[in-house]
């Protein structure tokens, strides 16, 4: 017979058995109760229907616990069978009951069987399922142990080439020879920066991935803003920066940062604004570290695959990125027990939030030294000396924001 809702390929597991070894405790004071039930059939002849049903009931509250294979099911469904129908038959037969209460041991039987196939039917289905589980499970094992180990074996002949070919590149500077070099020199890097990349975010689901520690956010945020703004000529402005410490790994959270400024840098012409803030959510249990641009932005039909492994959308100058970079910022928001959200629109430019829980509070920051700046809404942000920006940077008026310097943010171009 064929059942249409059966799954494809399920069987009957008729030769799986689950009854193992000596008679359980259950079994014994189940057909110690059933021939008690039994006697009281022969004894209140009147009354059977009582006892009757309580040995069919009980036997199907066993099989719940037991979930006995088929061959012993059907041998007990036969027991009972004719125990209760010589029982009712004995009964019949002197005259207590009516022929009729024969039918309600077939019936009985025949729901009891319709029970006994749909959990069967439903245990063979929670084995394959697990099957497929094991399988997924020890293919996501064996391709992450394929990433760490060509991540580390391509590590030490990329450097070793890359190495030789920045060589060649000063040897060949000046001649028609520099342009091929340096289209290798930029291949070996951005093959380098793969092997990195892919080696972290197949660690990142490994126990001991992160070293965590107390980080000051708004400080990791402000040497980030440090060490990229000399690196593009866009209009880099440091937004607010309020006052957050968190338990993170300072290596990876480096990592995610440095993949969503270059993702900025990637996408954003010069003089375009890209802006880095620390805010600490309303409910104070989360904090995000936010990069902004204002490049072109992402259409709603790619948002939801941005994330995704080797996805790497239209970039600005011709370049061309890992396909890694926003994996690797999931990868980490995830460890740390955080997210990334984005918000984008076409021609608007692109927001990214790395979303991450929030520790103690920290103490408060010591008032400004005179002629600090304050970066951010006043009150908002802290106090931050412009010296302490670096050289090869200055504080500069964002051209179109009617807002004079102090009384809103101020923005800071590289040079």
């Amino acid at each position: 017979m064929h059942w249409p809702h059966r799954p494809p390929g399920l069987r009957w597991p008729l030769h799986r058995p689950r009854f193992h070894g000596p008679v359980a405790w259950v079994d014994v004071a189940w057909a110690v109760f059933s021939v008690a039930n039994l006697a009281a059939i022969l004894i209140f002849s009147r009354w059977e229907t009582v006892p009757f049903h309580f040995i069919w009931i009980t036997l199907t509250l066993l099989y719940g616990f037991r979930v006995w294979s088929t061959r012993p099911t059907a041998w007990v469904l036969a027991v009972v069978m004719v125990t209760t129908g010589a029982a009712i038959g004995w009964d019949v037969h002197r005259g207590a009951q009516s022929v009729d209460e024969l039918n309600e041991v077939p019936l009985m039987a025949a729901m009891f069987w319709m029970m006994v196939w749909h959990a069967q039917r439903r245990l063979a289905a929670d084995n394959e399922r697990d099957l497929v589980s094991e399988d997924n499970a020890r293919l996501l094992t064996t391709q992450r142990r394929f990433l760490q180990d060509a991540s580390h074996q391509l590590r030490t002949p990329i450097t070793i080439a890359l190495g030789h070919a920045e060589l060649l590149a000063r040897d060949l500077a000046g001649r028609a020879e520099a342009r091929d070099i340096e289209v290798v020199v930029g291949e070996l890097t951005r093959l380098r920066r793969l092997g990195e990349r892919l080696l972290t975010i197949a660690a990142s689901e490994d126990p001991d991935f992160l070293r965590p520690e107390p980080v000051a956010l708004d400080g990791f945020a402000l040497e980030a803003f440090r060490k990229w703004m000399p690196t593009a000529r866009r209009r880099w402005t440091l937004g607010h920066l309020d006052p957050v410490l968190v338990t993170a790994d300072r290596e990876r959270l480096g990592l995610a940062v440095d993949a969503l400024l270059e993702n900025a840098v990637r996408h954003t012409a010069e003089g375009e604004k890209i802006r880095l803030e620390v805010v600490r959510d309303h409910d104070g249990d989360t904090a995000r570290l936010i990069v902004a641009d204002g490049g072109d932005g992402i259409p709603p039909a790619e948002l939801d695959r941005i994330f995704d492994r080797f996805r790497s959308g239209t970039q600005l100058g011709g370049t061309r990125g890992t396909g890694l970079g926003l994996a690797l910022v999931r990868a980490v928001a995830r460890a740390h027990g955080g997210e990334v959200r984005v918000r984008s629109a076409p021609g608007k430019g692109s927001e990214f939030a790395l979303v991450l829980p929030v520790g103690p509070a920290p103490a408060p920051p010591a008032p400004a030294a005179p002629g600090a700046e304050l970066l951010g809404s006043p009150g908002a942000g802290r106090a931050v000396p412009s010296d302490v920006l670096g050289a090869g940077s200055r504080p500069a008026y964002a051209s179109g924001d009617p807002r004079p310097p102090g009384a809103g943010r101020t923005t800071v171009e590289g040079l």
